[in-house]
């Protein structure tokens, strides 16, 4: 089954043990409330003898961060600055693209990286009506990916009812991967 992971999610009356399987490291796009919020709704739905295989990007050196979040190729960028062009599309917002220049960095008194999209010029965005008028160096946050030590997760894991069983990284230590049982 699959279903959107921010809501409450309805499963059929089907015996047996639970795992929800949670690949990416999405989780590190929610604020530390959000992921509480979530692992409690996981470990309501999986009961007493379930469990969540989950993937977490891990901390890294800022110079690794720095060079992912802001890639020679521009893919980070690309990615980023789609979000003005989905808004042109789905929302039929007016926006200058070229406006804007991809932003991020990694804040280490928080953990996590934080990507902006930044007004080179002054520049404005158009939505129903409404305009929002941006300076030069003025922006729109977009992203946050929080990044975790294995213990940080471990101990969000754990104040959520659930036990560590088993832990898997790649060699470098950049990903990890959690199987996790309620307790």
């Amino acid at each position: 089954m699959h279903a959107d992971f921010t809501a409450p999610i309805q499963l059929p009356a089907i015996p047996g043990k639970r795992v929800v399987y949670y690949p990416g490291s999405t989780i590190g796009n929610f604020v530390p409330s959000e992921v509480d919020r979530f692992l409690q709704r996981v470990r309501a739905l999986v009961a007493e003898d379930g469990g969540l295989l989950i993937g977490v990007d891990l901390k890294k050196s800022p110079g690794i961060l720095h060079r992912a979040y802001n890639d020679e190729l521009g893919v980070t960028a690309a990615f980023n600055k789609n979000l003005l062009t989905r808004m042109m599309r789905e929302l039929d917002a007016q926006i200058e693209p070229n406006a804007f220049e991809h932003y991020a960095f990694y804040n280490p008194i928080e953990g996590r990286i934080e990507m902006h999209l930044l007004a080179t010029r002054p520049t404005q965005i158009v939505v129903d009506e409404q305009r929002f008028g941006f300076a030069a160096g003025e922006g729109i946050l977009t992203e946050y990916s929080y990044k975790y030590s294995r213990q940080q997760f471990e101990a969000v894991a754990r104040r959520n009812s659930f036990s560590v069983d088993q832990f898997w990284s790649d060699p470098n230590g950049f990903f990890g991967v959690w199987l996790l049982s309620a307790c």
